[in-house]
């Protein structure tokens, strides 16, 4: 699957009229001159500077999107609106933010607004899940296109047959993870950590907490909680290593069957050191911790004929 660093690539390519594979020399070249001190990617964006390629008020396809553009141009339909939400600012002040899921026939990214007059053509029903809008001047944060004060968003006439909806995954190594990409990674598990119990609404599916006449869910009210449990991993690709966390209905996927009883648990948690199995998930970043971690939805076999084919093509 192409990622970030195979785009930039092949847009330098397509904007500067020099072969890929020259690209890729000049890639490798600046970062034997910087010690290795930049990644691929990096390079790639510096060698774009160097022959005066710049990627701003381009009209892109979402998959074309790269962390950092500024300017940024996509026409795409909603398919996925939340809420409008009111929070209270550093100085006090009540403001408002809304995002919703915007997909083109090649991806779809979230959209994040902080201007009130693009908040409010969401409130009057002007824009809604299902209209076809066109975003002028946004900002991608990480993988997010971000839409301020200086940005456009207004309905568009285009319409796009056959939209990207399901969730998009890139195939990426750990160090090229950033924060709010879903990806898939192959790596071994190097470390594991006690479980961590909590409940949960069986509703809402959301943390509930514990009164004095039992479990109460802020949505629901009282209810009859669901035990659930976490488990930390640290997994290690060969290009770094990032601490994952696998919940109740993926632990199965891992052997973990035995939550209840401390010593199948640990005998159960050393057999897994030194595996390698594909993971799939979302990478966020851990306020507390203050770095990045994986949220793991699903775990895989690694299947060695396909990758064995993989390697052979």
């Amino acid at each position: 699957m192409e990622g970030n660093y195979e785009r930039i690539v092949r847009k330098i390519a397509s904007s500067s009229g020099l072969g890929e594979d020259e690209i890729e020399r000049r890639v490798e070249a600046k970062r034997a001159k910087l010690a290795g001190l930049i990644s691929r990617e990096g390079a790639a964006q510096v060698i774009a500077a160097e022959l005066g390629i710049n990627f701003d008020n381009e009209r892109l396809k979402i998959n074309e999107l790269l962390p950092g553009m500024r300017r940024v141009n996509v026409v795409g339909k909603i398919i996925n609106l939340s809420p409008v939400r009111t929070f209270t600012t550093k100085n006090g002040e009540e403001s408002k933010v809304c995002n919703f899921l915007l997909a083109d026939d090649t991806s779809n990214v979230r959209v994040v607004l902080w201007d009130t007059n693009h908040i409010e053509l969401i409130e009057k029903g002007e824009i809604s899940e299902g209209s076809m809008v066109e975003l002028s001047n946004g900002t991608m944060r990480d993988t997010e296109i971000h839409l301020g004060s200086f940005s456009e968003l207004k309905k568009s006439e285009e319409s796009i047959e056959d939209v990207k909806t399901e969730r998009v995954v890139a195939e990426k190594q750990i160090f090229e993870f950033k924060n709010g990409q879903s990806v898939s990674v192959r790596a071994f598990i190097v470390q594991s950590f006690e479980p961590r119990f909590f409940y949960v609404c069986p509703e809402c599916r959301k943390k509930v907490v514990s009164g004095s006449e039992g479990f109460v869910c802020a949505e629901h009210g009282k209810i009859n909680a669901e035990k659930r449990a976490l488990i930390n991993f640290v997994i290690d690709d060969g290009t770094e290593t990032i601490r994952s966390v696998v919940f109740s209905d993926a632990l199965s996927s891992l052997g973990i069957t035995e939550l209840e009883n401390p010593e199948l648990l640990i005998q159960q948690r050393e057999d897994l050191l030194g595996k390698e199995m594909v993971f799939v998930g979302n990478v966020r970043n851990n306020k507390f911790f203050n770095n990045s971690e994986l949220i793991v939805d699903d775990i895989k076999e690694v299947n060695l004929d396909e990758l064995i084919n993989r390697l052979e093509d």
